[in-house]
């Protein structure tokens, strides 16, 4: 299809963290296809430290200060940054509009999309709804145009991709860890991204977990942190509340440096297992958020599955056992 051998290639991604991260793992992919392309990626200002995070990636390109430009601006502004093929990974029409009218060589976007059909001239028939497939995998159907005529297992790309952290470590956020306990974080909350244990759950295995052996961290945004405030002044002393302390850069560093983290399908579960430690994520048994979707991805990662609609099956006990084999590994 490219006939440049050091092709430009822009990967189109602007929405949440966990849709990020699972995106990350075509960058993998583009580079075995094509070893010497620049490969650039188009996300929010909130998102883009993780971008960072990844090793593959040449240039990052913010949406929200592109949005600042006038649309002639915008135009002119691709056409500086000479890109081959764009990959418009969550559909955007503005984004497909701005791409054809900066006369991109190639355009990628899913034919379940009327305005693609007007935008894009590399049309792929892909529906995540009724799909089998995982989000990472969703997300490489993309590049069968370039190439990729097999999607990867989802064992085939936990090998393939981990990611850096971008920032070190401050010595504040350092000292919330203890060289000679498991340090765990719990992050309760999902920002309404999906089905959450309840914190009753939460509590009762904070509760049977061995102080001398667990450094609990709670974490979680300024907002939530605010929702949290009752339920954790009710929990036992040794735990430690760290939310609302960090900028998205920072946090992800401090996930890279615990020895485990628990969520339900929330963007931190997905951030940990990338990051490549213990992760366990707590999934419904119900379409479009079961784990057949969106189970985390990493060398260290695992999940538990209610299978009802809701977390409530899903005891503490369960959890528990899970985090006591981390510690055998």
């Amino acid at each position: 299809m490219i006939k440049n051998k050091k092709p430009h290639l822009l990967i189109s991604r602007i929405d949440a963290i966990g849709d990020i991260v699972l995106t990350l793992p075509m960058c993998r992919y583009i580079k075995l296809l094509y070893p010497d392309a620049s490969l650039s990626f188009l996300a929010r200002t909130y998102t883009l430290p993780i971008v960072k995070c990844c090793t593959e990636i040449d240039s990052l390109i913010n949406f929200d200060e592109l949005l600042k430009l006038s649309d002639a601006e915008q135009v002119a502004f691709l056409k500086t940054k000479e890109i081959d093929i764009v990959l418009h990974v969550f559909p955007n029409k503005h984004l497909a509009e701005l791409a054809k009218k900066a006369k991109i060589p190639f355009r990628i976007g899913t034919r379940n999309r009327w305005y693609h059909w007007l935008t894009c001239n590399r049309l792929v028939k892909l529906s995540r709804k009724n799909s089998m497939l995982h989000e990472a995998q969703l997300n490489l159907c993309l590049l069968k145009p370039l190439g990729l005529n097999l999607i990867p297992s989802l064992s085939e790309i936990k090998k393939n991709f981990e990611l850096k952290p971008s920032v070190f470590l401050t010595p504040r956020l350092k000292n919330l860890f203890h060289n000679d306990k498991f340090n765990l974080i719990i992050h309760p909350k999902s920002n309404g991204s999906g089905a959450e244990w309840s914190l009753n759950h939460f509590e009762k295995l904070i509760i049977i977990l061995p102080p001398e052996e667990y450094n609990i961290i709670i974490t979680g945004s300024e907002k939530e942190k605010q929702f949290l405030k009752d339920w954790f002044n009710a929990l036992p002393g040794h735990v430690i509340d760290a939310t609302g302390l960090m900028k998205l850069d920072e946090f992800i560093t401090f996930i890279s440096a615990a020895d485990g983290l628990i969520a339900a399908g929330t963007g931190p579960l997905h951030l940990a297992a990338a990051l490549g430690i213990n992760t366990l994520g707590l999934f419904p048994s119900v379409k479009p958020i079961h784990p057949g979707r969106w189970a985390p991805l990493g060398k260290r990662s695992n999940y538990l599955e209610s299978g009802t609609d809701n977390l409530d099956t899903i005891s503490e006990f369960d959890v528990y056992e899970k985090i006591r084999n981390w510690q055998k590994l």
